[in-house]
């Protein structure tokens, strides 16, 4: 360790000197070291792995010794021997003592990742405020941090839930790994994520996130898009997909621009839409939901058929009577007048909206 060395060190050493494949997994169960990449661990190794989280004590099982890689109260990883030999004492205090070693390297290469994260979160700040004062200033900082703005980038905006401190150092650690930033700005979690959709940034942002905001991620994805400028336009377009998505109440999705089309730009200030569905449809509703019958289902049908009856008709399987008949009941809860020009915009707003609410 004092010589630079890493995990994958640590393996070499303990396999050299207790035999057997060696193998590091984190609490996740993911191969974080190995010295044998064509075996990976087993069923029967992951649960004494998980042993070891639950009892914080070396555990032997049929054909694997783990023990725990542990700071303080966090269980950081297993470190796991294949021997089919039981280990005698002082082989067992090796492999322990290799753990240690393990667990210091695991928060040595975790304290550098956050103080990393912390710089790149400082960049994505800076980018988000003062893109047109010096991009090109901003341009040099991402490269020598090893990103390139100038490649296809995409921006995630997910919702804030729980201490702001842990889920933006696992935001910050979470798109570090994939190449990224991640900042806490104006209560909500920003990340920039390098040649990906937009709908697998944020499922990679979320998997990162998923223990400190304790479920789902919330967000609006846009992108790839290129260069500080397009990047700040981006950031903007998320925050409006998350502000929709929130008004919507659909907490725990995903979505981009795409996915809401203009109900996104016409929500993303945070309006009701419940609210604005009951100003429009307020009375069809109410009489759907106390006669059991299908007004709003109706007029869906009829708006998609371009206001054609006999083609609603064949869509809903009724006949033109009783499309015409629904269609005058319309009429007179919501008023003559809801096919003028303005008013029918209103009624296929307020559908859309009631039908992504619902």
């Amino acid at each position: 360790m004092l010589q630079g060395g890493g995990v994958d060190d640590v393996v070499r050493e303990v396999h050299e000197v207790l035999g057997g494949d060696v193998v590091v997994v984190d609490a996740d169960g993911s191969v974080v070291a190995t010295t044998c990449e064509d075996a990976p661990p087993t069923p029967a190794e992951l649960e004494a792995a998980a042993r070891t989280t639950e009892t914080s004590r070396t555990v032997e099982a049929a054909g694997v010794v783990a023990t725990p890689v542990v700071a303080g109260a966090d269980h950081l990883a297993t470190l796991m021997l294949r021997r089919t030999e039981r280990l005698e004492q002082g082989d067992q205090r090796i492999l322990e003592r290799s753990a240690l070693v393990t667990a210091l390297l695991l928060l040595f290469r975790r304290s550098v990742a956050e103080a990393e994260g912390r710089v790149r979160g400082e960049l994505l700040e800076d980018l988000l405020t003062g893109a047109d004062r010096d991009p090109d200033g901003l341009r040099e900082r991402a490269r020598l941090l090893g990103a390139d703005l100038m490649q296809p980038q995409v921006v995630v905006v997910a919702r804030l839930v729980g201490d702001r401190a842990r889920v933006g150092q696992a935001a910050s650690y979470s798109a570090g790994v994939n190449g990224g930033f991640a900042a806490v700005r104006e209560g909500h979690v920003v990340a920039l994520l390098p040649h990906r959709d937009p709908k697998v940034a944020a499922a990679l942002l979320g998997e990162g996130l998923r223990h400190a905001l304790g479920g789902p991620i919330t967000a609006g994805a846009v992108g790839p898009v290129s260069g500080p400028a397009a990047i700040v336009t981006a950031y903007d377009e998320a925050r409006r997909c998350l502000e929709a998505l929130v008004s919507l109440g659909r907490d725990g999705e995903v979505a981009t621009a795409a996915d809401l089309g203009f109900v996104g730009l016409l929500l993303g200030s945070g309006n009701d839409a419940d609210g604005f569905v009951r100003s429009v449809l307020g009375p069809v509703l109410e009489y759907d939901a106390q006669r059991s019958t299908k007004l709003v289902g109706t007029l869906e049908a009829y708006f998609r058929a371009g206001g054609n009856l006999t083609r609603t008709a064949g869509e809903l399987h009724v006949h033109v009577n009783t499309v015409t008949q629904r269609l005058d009941r319309v009429a007179r809860l919501l008023g003559e007048d809801w096919q003028e020009p303005e008013r029918q915009l209103e009624v296929q707003l307020a559908l859309r909206l009631h039908r992504l609410v619902r």
